[in-house]
This record gives C-alpha cells, structure tokens and sequence, in this order.
C-alpha cells in the first residue's frame, strides 16, 4: 500500500495488490479534502480469452473446458454452458439428472461461501490481517470452517470425480450418474454441516457492520418455485423479467481504460448488483422456513441494501445450501440413463445461473457438425465491478476523517463485501486496429 500526500489536502491511497481476493488487481483512490476525486480497481491481470478458445470446438467439450475459468466455482461455469448448449440443440432432461445438477450445485455453494465468509472476509470484520492470524484467536471457529468446505468439496468429487475441475457434467446429464447408496454416505456429513451452518449466521450476526446502504437495482435468476440455482428467468427490483436469451438486449458490457476486465452496465440506468445480496432481496420467499427463520433470528430481513451484510446472508445460504442437498438426497432415484441422446444441429442458446459469486451468462452457437461458431461468457464480478466502483465514491467520503491506514482497510473490506473472483472476469479483449 502506498500513500501520496500531495498539495492542497489531496490524499492518494494506492493498494497495488488487493489481499484476500481470487485473482490480482489493485486500488487507486484519490481525494482532496472530503471528496473523492478518483476510483479505480485496477485490473491487470491479461485477459484469458476463453471465448476465442471454444471457437471450433466441438460442443461436448465445452463443459470441460469452461470449467477451467475457476477452480472455486467451475460447475457454474459447466452448467451454464450445459444449459445454453441444451437450448441449442434441442435437448430435454431427464427430471433426475435435474435434481442432480441441483446438488452439484449445493457442493459448490457450500465449499464457496464457507472458504468466503470465514477465510477471506471474517478477518476483515474482527481486525485480522488474514486467517492464519485469526486462527491463533479463534482456533476452534477456523477449524470448523475448513470441516465445512471440505463436505462442500467431497459433495463436488462424488458428484463430479474430484474436487477441482470435475469432470463428470455434459451437455445431456451427466457421464455417470452416482447410485443412491453413494449419495447416502454423505447425508451425516451435511447434517453436521447444517447445523454449523446454522452456527455460521448466528457467528456473522454478531459482526459489526458499517452504516452503509444503497440503492442498488439488484439482479438475480428467479425461479417461481425455488431459490435460484441454474434455471429461471433474469429479473431485478426495476422492471426487468427477461428470458436469458434477451440478456443481451438490457445488458451491455464496457471497456475501462484501467481495467483489463470490462465493466456490464444496465442499458440507460447503470451499475447493478448481482451475488448473494441480491438473490435475497428477490427470491427470499422461497428459501425453505428453517433458512428464513435463521434469517429473522439474526434479524436479516429483505430488503437488505447494506453490502457489508452480504457476509450474513452468505451465512444464510449456506443454511439453504445444506438443506437443499439433503432434500434431494432424501428424494433420489437414479435416472434410467445418465444422459439424454443429442441429434446434432445448427443453433444457437442462451442460459444464466447462479454462481456463489451471481449470475452468470453464457451463450453459444454451434453449426449443423456441432462446432461452436460463437460463444459469449458473462462472470458475475465484470457485472459488479462498476457496481463496486459505485459504492467506493459514496463510502470512502465518511472515512474522510480516518488515517490512511483504515481508509486503506475499510476500502478492502467494501471489496471483498463482493467475494470478487478478478481472474474470472478477465474474459475477453476486444482489439481495434486501424491502418492508412
């Protein structure tokens, strides 16, 4: 971290490698006085090109290779392209390998949130530089959270061959669906992982949260029946209720000179908020009654615009999570095959789910051999991060008053407020070359 102080009052806070994030980037803050005069997240890790990497692919590649964007949450990146390359082609599944994909995504959810809300932002709220500091402290409580994500992890490796980067999704189903008996072996672990997820929102409700709310316009999947996960419509707090194939037509994505990371935009409004915050404040009637009760216990009730509380109401999705995979557990029976048959055509398909992070868009078209001829990729945090920028101008300025050093942490923390997964968004690069 480096402080400028210049003349006139101007203060210039400059973290070149922002803690505790996945990926690399930095901050830039610039003041004079009270007013904030400059904010920008630095993004400068090189973009990774995954779009231009699926071209002439053959489709059924495509899950294996998206997982790749993140080792903390690659099934949304396989299931949103499932689904997209599904609308493509035609294909209906099996109600089974529905509910399956349901408890992928719970794994992911709980190994997520429980390596978020206690490895990279608790330290923030009890004045810790990083975990391992905090563990000397608070040895019991850590020692808890790595139980937590370590279920998360062993529900991904049974439902997907290994923790990182599983293998086993495809457009169709799966490559082998597990019996019920494997799935059997698991429902002690979550039961005990329930209840510490229930100690999770009760230990997050007792942090102390900064004074801080906004009028976001929250986006989120919503579907009439269940907290969201991997189907539904796009809607937000505003008026939008869109199919994902109309993403395109209310969503536009910028380039930011400081940012090799593009920053989405709602067209003629502006930033908007997706992620834990925002799937709450829409979909909070259909989480079951044990995760609303927790909610009402730690007196968390939408609407809920304060971003530091996205901390808690990762908490209570933790509670959802580790329900919603016992549920399915309890209701399995294995699909009559693992995967729908695909007859090959041309088209083209558009889907959004929920990552840990938020939504996440992907789109594809593929020709009549089955090869991608298009695919677009929309990651949760290039769809925050103006939003991020937006609540760094309105928060700084309280903390005008502060040394450098805790205007320094306190900025951090609205960050990491989104869990933000840097390397993700770095997605893709548009090049303009002009000669005479």
């Amino acid at each position: 971290m480096n402080v400028t102080p210049t003349a006139k009052g101007t203060r210039t806070v400059k973290v070149d490698m922002l803690a505790r994030v996945e990926g690399e980037g930095g901050l830039l803050i610039r003041m004079k006085g009270d007013r904030v005069q400059e904010v920008k997240l630095n993004i400068f890790e090189p973009p990774r090109l995954f779009e231009g990497f699926l071209r002439g692919r053959h489709f059924s590649e495509v899950p294996d290779i998206t997982a790749r964007i993140c080792g903390i949450c690659p099934i949304a990146y396989q299931m949103s392209s499932v689904h997209a390359l599904e609308r493509a082609l035609g294909v209906q599944i099996d109600p089974a390998v529905r509910l399956l994909r349901r408890l992928f995504y719970c794994g992911e959810w709980i190994e997520s949130h429980a390596l978020h809300v206690y490895m990279l932002h608790a330290p923030d709220f009890l004045g810790y530089q990083d975990v391992i500091e905090m563990a000397a402290e608070h040895r019991e409580t850590v020692e808890k959270a790595l139980r937590l994500k370590k279920i998360g992890n062993e529900l991904v490796a049974l439902m997907g061959g290994r923790e990182i980067h599983p293998v086993s999704a495809a457009v169709g189903g799966f490559y082998k669906a597990p019996r019920k008996r494997d799935l059997e072996a698991i429902r002690e672990p979550l039961r005990w992982a329930l209840d510490a997820s229930l100690e999770t929102v009760r230990f997050t409700a007792g942090l102390a949260f900064p004074d801080f709310e906004q009028d976001y316009e929250f986006v989120s999947v919503s579907h009439p029946d269940e907290y969201p996960f991997n189907e539904g419509r796009i809607v937000s707090n505003r008026g939008i209720d869109i199919d994902a194939a109309e993403f395109e037509e209310h969503f536009i994505e910028q380039h930011v000179k400081h940012s090799t990371s593009l920053h989405a935009v709602v067209r003629e409004r502006g930033s908007y908020l997706v992620g834990p915050l925002a799937r709450f404040n829409l979909n909070y009637e259909k989480l079951t009654p044990l995760a609303r009760q927790a909610a009402a216990d730690a007196g968390l009730a939408p609407p809920c615009r304060n971003p530091f509380k996205s901390i808690l109401v990762r908490a209570v999705e933790l509670v959802f999570a580790c329900e919603e995979a016992l549920r399915i557990i309890d209701e399995y029976e294995p699909p009559a095959a693992p995967r729908a048959t695909i007859e090959v055509r041309a088209g083209t398909g558009a889907a959004a789910t929920e990552a840990p992070r938020g939504l996440l868009y992907h789109r594809y078209s593929v020709d009549s051999d089955g090869l991608v001829t298009a695919a677009r990729i929309v990651p949760p945090t290039s769809q925050n991060l103006k939003r991020m920028e937006d609540d760094l101008w309105r928060f700084v300025p309280q903390l005008a008053s502060q040394p450098v050093e805790e205007i320094t942490w306190r900025a951090e923390q609205a960050i990491r407020n989104y869990d933000p997964c840097i390397s993700c968004s770095c997605h893709f690069l548009k090049v303009k070359i002009e000669r005479e």
